[in-house]
């Protein structure tokens, strides 16, 4: 009976560790879901929305296949669309019920209403062409309009993107994006985009019944193992009929010697033999339960019952964004490749002396110190080159929360060499347009910075005129010359942190040396005086969390020197640098020479007791001149 309950057990626990391993094999269906995407007319951008790409939970798999490289990209959904709102491209977009469909989107002209588009993602705010400005930024635009008419526009490098992707002939991109991003496919911005796109997501195949079934059939066969030994111990226990003998004779030694062999010897060998019999019998059913044993250690925790709840993650502190606030204009990430692009590009400006190349990443009084510097330099062997851009790790990102253009951020990067900051704003025109370098100043190790919003809230940009702050930031500039001209006395000097200001202690004592050093030998016959007033640039302000703001704005100093009777004239010997710019060695009315300085101030808000702050500086030598 013993065999026979061994053998049902092994034929269960075949049926259970089988039925198991089906689940975990031959049942479990597919792991993932694919769609196609397949465009009935040829555009050479297609665009695949966000909410197409989260029409599945879990990370998607972008697939495209064409002829040559194939580019592809991802960005806010918003942005994506600005830099197209003059193209045609392929929409993909996906209905309430979850069907995917391509659309051809065909560019808006100026004063034309957007056709809708059926998606629910939202449209940008500035979709219509730029608006032209004055000088760079009018060129740029004017060309991007020019290259997208005649041979379409490259979207490669694009200061948009959050991360490109290029590969040949397949592109295969794993992605993890919100709703709100989108991605652009494209050959070359000429060429039809790749025809052959697919999205695919995992799906979550769990079942719960193969460990139980794996588990519980290994069991059922150590039972039927158990089973099996005690039958057989039992059968040769009770082997051969039991019978009533005749009386036994008197028994009589057994000769255990060699000669003995085969005359009823009872050897030891016999009864190895049969342990080893029944150790090996023993040993066959252990592979069996090892096989199972391994089968359940296999599993993965979706092949087993979730008895216990779902963890709830605990909450963390969150910041509060403003009601009606705008995404930030980019991310940490974007910002540092943003400024690696522009600190490459300006490095090998600065090896050239090309100021067209450096112009396509510097705006304002950067770029205008630039090219004095470039001048000086093809003149004047030994004049040193301006200082690098600094790039790596920022430890400050601060973006502008804005949907449309012109668009900033503030960033700080640290350099550990040198125990400096590099303080800056880059700013960008339109969608089309690289950001450029448009304020930069360096920061004392001391210096104290605002509390920020961090970089994936970003802040808002102030107004010039803005009544919210102790002084609005387009008069920040005009009130810092008036102290700087007449320190103390300035009507201006109460508002302004004297205390943490080495910019203002260092102009005061140079000008007092170069005046001494001036009177020595020349106060007989000229006159040198000093003056400041406000840059030509418009200042830049952004947010900070104590209802204040970071203000950047530029300043001019000027230093003039004019010959005091008819009869004498200014020289300006051992001085090459003044001589390059004003190409003149003399003069009978004098020479003027100024110098660009950008300031960074902390302007706190309304009601607050603190003064304001600089927090960085930079001067470069601007120009020099002879006096008319």
């Amino acid at each position: 009976m013993r065999f026979v309950w061994a053998v049902a057990a092994f034929v269960l626990a075949a049926l259970m560790i089988g039925a198991g391993i089906a689940q975990r094999t031959l049942f479990q269906g597919p792991d993932t879901e694919t769609v196609a995407v397949e465009a009935e007319q040829e555009a050479p951008y297609l665009v695949v929305d966000g909410a197409v790409l989260n029409r599945l939970p879990g990370a998607q798999s972008l697939r495209a296949e064409g002829t040559g490289e194939i580019f592809a990209a991802y960005g806010r959904t918003a942005d994506v669309r600005a830099w197209l709102s003059d193209a045609s491209y392929n929409a993909v977009t996906v209905d309430e019920a979850g069907a995917v469909s391509v659309a051809l989107v065909e560019p808006v002209a100026p004063g034309e209403e957007a056709p809708a588009e059926d998606t629910p993602s939202p449209e940008p705010t500035a979709t219509d062409a730029p608006e032209e400005s004055e000088g760079a930024a009018a060129d740029d635009a004017a060309a991007a309009d020019d290259a997208a008419a005649d041979a379409g526009r490259d979207p490669a490098g694009s200061d948009l993107w959050l991360e490109e992707f290029v590969q040949a002939d397949e592109l295969v991109a794993p992605l993890q994006l919100p709703s709100e991003m989108s991605v652009i496919i494209a050959a070359d911005g000429t060429a039809p985009a790749p025809s052959s796109v697919s999205v695919s997501w995992p799906i979550a195949s769990t079942t719960p019944w193969a460990g139980p079934l794996i588990l519980a059939g290994s069991v059922v066969m150590a039972v039927g193992v158990l089973l099996y030994i005690l039958g057989i111990r039992h059968a040769r226990r009770s082997r051969g009929p039991r019978r009533k003998g005749l009386p036994l004779q008197q028994t009589q030694p057994i000769d255990v010697s060699d000669d003995a062999e085969g005359k009823g010897m009872i050897s030891s060998t016999s009864r190895v033999r049969r342990a080893l019999t029944r150790g090996r019998r023993v040993g066959m059913a252990l592979p069996v339960i090892a096989v199972s044993a391994l089968a359940v250690s296999g599993c993965s925790a979706d092949a087993w019952p979730q008895l216990g709840a779902s963890p709830t993650p605990s909450p963390s502190a969150s910041v509060i964004v403003p009601e009606g606030q705008q995404a930030p204009a980019v991310t940490a990430v974007q910002a540092e490749r943003i400024l690696a692009r522009v600190a490459t590009t300006v490095a090998q400006a600065d090896e050239d002396l090309d100021i067209d190349l450096a112009a396509t990443r510097l705006v304002g009084a950067p770029l205008a110190a630039r090219q004095t510097n470039y001048t000086l330099r093809a003149e004047i062997e030994d004049y040193a080159s301006p200082a690098a851009i600094l790039d790596g790790d920022l430890s400050l990102v601060l973006p502008q929360a804005s949907d449309s253009w012109p668009r900033s951020v503030l960033t700080v990067v640290d350099d550990a060499e040198a125990r400096t900051s590099s303080i800056m704003v880059l700013t960008q025109d339109d969608p089309w347009a690289s950001y450029k370098l448009s304020y930069l100043a360096s920061l004392e190790a001391d210096t104290l910075m605002p509390d920020l919003a961090p970089s994936y809230i970003g802040a808002t940009q102030v107004a010039p005129d803005s009544p919210f702050l102790v002084m609005p930031p387009e008069q920040i500039a005009a009130a810092y010359s008036d102290v700087i001209n007449n320190g103390e006395d300035s009507e201006f000097a109460a508002m302004f942190d004297a205390e943490t200001d080495q910019f203002r202690a260092s102009i005061t004592a140079d000008r007092e040396r170069r005046l001494e050093e001036f009177n020595e030998t020349a106060s007989r016959t000229g006159r040198l005086t000093f003056s400041s007033e406000p840059g030509a640039y418009d200042p830049f302000a952004i947010a900070t969390l104590e209802s204040g703001a970071v203000v950047a704005v530029t300043m001019n100093e000027t230093d003039t020197v004019r010959p005091t009777n008819e009869e004498a004239v200014i020289k300006l010997d051992g001085n090459a640098t003044v001589r390059t710019l004003a190409g003149a060695e003399q003069s009978a009315t004098g020479f003027t020479t100024t110098f660009s300085d950008q300031l960074f101030f902390y302007v706190p808000g309304q009601g607050s007791t603190e003064k304001i702050r600089l927090l960085g500086y930079a001067s470069d030598i601007l120009d020099a001149k002879v006096i008319k």
